[in-house]
């Protein structure tokens, strides 16, 4: 990261002047947005791109010879080389849409269970993982006979590397590795190239599920040099509904598509069926043409950004809001790994979470709380549930000074 006085002076009030949702009230005050590791808010040109579909091209893509059907294919395909360019992909067709990460991951498990598993094998994931990047990996174990693995998670929040080793490198049945680039809990950065390199040695597909990355993070495909990569649009101030499945070409070749139906079929008579060309092969049926449009303009207008000036704000946000919490008698943070995006998750002694939430929201502040999808870590760290606050880059040292505050005054109350 550069250091402070190499980056441009970073426009906080034209950033937030993007983002028609900050001037809401909520119970009478300003909306304090902490939730954008479950979605982030959207610039008001992504809104637009979306409504302007509707407004002026609506048709679907790839069907029509008509001019509308040509404008809509022309911004959708223009999308995909805007993510395709975002995260350093080496063709277009490599980028796969889809619904977001969850169904990006189900189309990976699917794809590569089919094509790679069989009894005896094993898939190797995290416990920190999202329910996303579990459920899934155990379907298609459950399916094929497959055993599946998890890493272990220290008491920082980070990956214990030296079993993490041993369950890729002394292994010879493991065959797919799945894991998150960041974790939505913990705010943790893994090291996940370090653990591609060594299951690339090894043969072994590597899977990321990078939902909480893309938005802060230069993700790098070929540099990580992963296998697939997933990510969802709404965590990175795009339209919900929409996400992508970047795979490595030779791979997608090979697995077999993930649903039937229209546009992902070359050929069908009554007796067979072939596939389209990549990316069409793995996207039947409509897609969601406005939200893709959309995403490609929300990946745009990060583009025009100085994503160091951004990642460097965020962290300001991160350190600020972790030493004004930790001066709150019996709060504890989950997750303290040395490299972390902008994502805090606490408990405090004699206080419930749900009940903290709701005290939040009575004062304008949006928090998340509960288990965030992710139980199996809950359990490692010994709690229920936390609450979760996740800062984006329209956030301010001011609306974490006053969560802070809140906190403290809402934890005066409830005990």
């Amino acid at each position: 990261m550069k250091p402070a006085a190499l980056i441009p002076a970073y426009d906080i009030e034209g950033i937030r002047a993007q983002f028609p949702i900050l001037k809401e009230l909520v119970h009478g005050k300003p909306l304090v947005y902490f939730d954008n590791a479950a979605t982030s808010q959207k610039p008001r040109r992504v809104i637009k791109a979306e409504s302007a579909y509707y407004a002026t091209i609506n048709a679907n893509v790839h069907r029509g010879v008509h001019t509308l059907s040509t404008k809509a294919t022309e911004a959708q395909e223009a999308a995909r080389e805007a993510i395709r360019k975002h995260i350093n992909a080496k063709h277009a067709h490599e980028v796969i849409f889809t619904s977001g990460t969850t169904a990006s991951i189900n189309l990976a498990a699917a794809g590569l269970g089919q094509l790679l598993l069989k009894k005896g094998d094993e898939v190797v994931i995290s416990g920190m993982e999202h329910h996303s990047n579990i459920v899934p990996w155990q379907l298609a174990c459950e399916r094929y006979g497959a055993t599946l693995k998890a890493i272990p998670i220290s008491d920082s929040g980070e990956w214990d590397l030296s079993i993490a080793d041993s369950l890729i490198a002394d292994s010879p049945n493991c065959k797919i590795l799945a894991t998150s680039h960041v974790s939505n809990t913990l705010g943790t950065i893994n090291p996940a190239k370090q653990l591609i390199t060594k299951a690339k040695k090894r043969g072994i597909v590597t899977v990321v599920d990078g939902a909480q990355a893309i938005a802060h993070l230069n993700v790098n495909v070929q540099d990580l040099d992963c296998d697939l990569y997933a990510f969802s649009g709404h965590k990175a101030y795009g339209p919900t509904g929409t996400g992508v499945l970047y795979g490595r070409e030779v791979l997608l070749e090979r697995m077999p598509p993930w649903q039937g139906g229209g546009e992902m079929i070359d050929t069908v008579t009554l007796e067979k069926s072939t596939w389209a060309k990549l990316p069409f092969k793995f996207e039947a049926g409509t897609p969601h043409i406005a939200g893709i449009i959309g995403l490609g303009e929300a990946i745009r207008w990060m583009e025009d950004y100085d994503k160091e000036a951004m990642a460097t704000h965020e962290h300001l946000l991160l350190e600020h809001a972790t030493k004004g919490l930790l001066t709150i008698d019996g709060l504890r943070i989950i997750g303290t790994a040395k490299e972390k995006v902008g994502v805090i998750s606490f408990a405090i002694d004699g206080v419930h979470h749900y009940d903290l939430g709701t005290l939040l929201d009575q004062q304008g502040i949006a928090v998340r709380t509960g288990h965030h999808c992710t139980q199996p870590l809950m359990g490692r760290f010994g709690v229920s549930g936390t609450t979760r606050v996740s800062f984006a880059c329209f956030n301010t040292v001011e609306e974490v000074e006053g969560m802070v505050a809140a906190t403290r005054k809402a934890v005066k109350m409830l005990r």
